[in-house]
């Protein structure tokens, strides 16, 4: 498999800065590409620890960055903010998604919220709450997408009233059809065929050039699962395996760009007899593929072809490695076009045995993956 990219940005943790990480991108109408990513400040790098959204800027297609700082502090009532989300809202308004960690009484709520600004990210106005009951909900980063008809959607996995006391989870997608301005939950809710205490979790979602939305899922179970909406997304099919994504538990994220949709994940590249794990004990995100389609992601989910008829090689020969270092971990992708090209960035272990670490962005040229 072809090595392809090379580094431009590595935001490496440090004293009073223990993560960065799970980051979105958009261009600017200034013609400017910001990157904005979750950084935790203070000793703690766990998920509920204390952290803020911050920004780098690059104004020559990724190849160089300055550090914009704060774009949007945690309030005082929350103990962070973080997996965010950017989008260009129907008006032309930057739009930013969050989720927002706070305790009410003995529940943990996690709930995503969208701000908006019109000045490009100077100033905001005040949050939506995206989800009218309160609970845990997961979105994961650069995850609201804006379908043909304008619609703004997002899906999520439900986790229970309290992160606390964390079910199995169960996926919806929420949407808006005013801009951001109100949002309503699929009638479906995505449930898992078998049980057990993980279920599904974070899913992303894309438009098919048919109009057919795409949902699939982070699991345990060996694979990525996904399932189909044929109604703009409030009901969905069964889910079932994507057989061509194997996956040790970790999310994937796909996005078309130009004539190519690209699915950037971790393949099961370690050896279950052995204990290559980090340091959580769970098994190695590692290493870090971007797999290629010319046809809108159908070789992606074609479950007409099996493996032994060729279907699985015709895919692997259009998979390439962003990282290839087995001893690193790499997760939580993001990823938008530029010139020629694109950017992907992702959490980097950094030596740490840790996968949520440091933030780094790749750029590869399109001349790399047309072979």
């Amino acid at each position: 498999m072809k090595k392809i990219g090379r580094e431009v940005l590595f935001l490496k943790t440090g004293k009073g800065n223990p993560r960065n990480g799970e980051g979105s991108f958009i261009r600017l109408k200034d013609g400017r590409i910001m990157y904005a990513y979750t950084q935790y400040y203070g000793d703690d790098w766990n998920d509920h620890a204390t952290a803020r959204i911050a920004a780098y800027y690059s104004s020559d297609e990724g190849e160089t960055w300055s550090d914009g700082g704060v774009l949007v502090a945690k309030d005082a009532e929350a103990l962070n903010i973080m997996s965010v989300s950017l989008v260009r809202l129907n008006n032309g308004d930057l739009g930013v998604m969050y989720l927002r960690k706070y305790m009410k009484g003995d529940d943990l709520l996690c709930m995503p919220c969208l701000i908006r600004s019109a000045d490009e990210g100077k100033t905001f106005g005040e949050p939506v709450v995206c989800i009218d009951e309160d609970g845990y909900y997961v979105v994961n980063n650069d995850r609201i997408v804006k379908l043909s008809d304008g619609r703004l959607m997002f899906p999520f996995a439900y986790h229970g009233e309290s992160g606390l006391r964390a079910r199995p989870g169960v996926l919806k997608v929420s949407y808006s059809d005013d801009d951001g301005r109100s949002w309503k939950s699929s009638t479906t809710t995505v449930r898992s065929p078998y049980d057990d205490c993980i279920q599904l979790q974070e899913p992303g979602v894309m438009e098919r050039d048919d109009g057919k939305i795409w949902m699939w899922c982070r699991t345990a179970y060996g694979h990525q699962y996904q399932c189909f909406s044929e109604d703009r997304g409030d009901t969905w099919s069964n889910i079932v395996p994507a057989f061509r994504f194997t996956s040790p538990d970790s999310p994937m994220q796909i996005k078309t760009i130009g004539k190519y949709t690209l699915a950037v994940f971790n393949p099961i590249g370690y050896n279950c007899m052995k204990d290559d794990k980090e340091g959580w004990n769970s098994p190695s995100r590692t290493p870090y593929v971007c797999a290629v389609s010319l046809d809108c992601g159908r070789s992606f989910f074609d479950m007409k072809q099996t493996f032994a008829n060729g279907g699985y090689d015709d895919f692997v020969r259009k998979c390439f490695l962003l990282e290839d270092d087995m001893t690193e971990s790499y997760c939580y992708p993001a990823i938008i076009e530029v010139d020629g090209g694109f950017l992907v960035g992702y959490y980097h272990s950094n030596g740490t045995g840790i996968c949520l670490n440091s933030a780094k962005i790749t750029k590869v040229m399109f001349e790399e993956i047309e072979k």
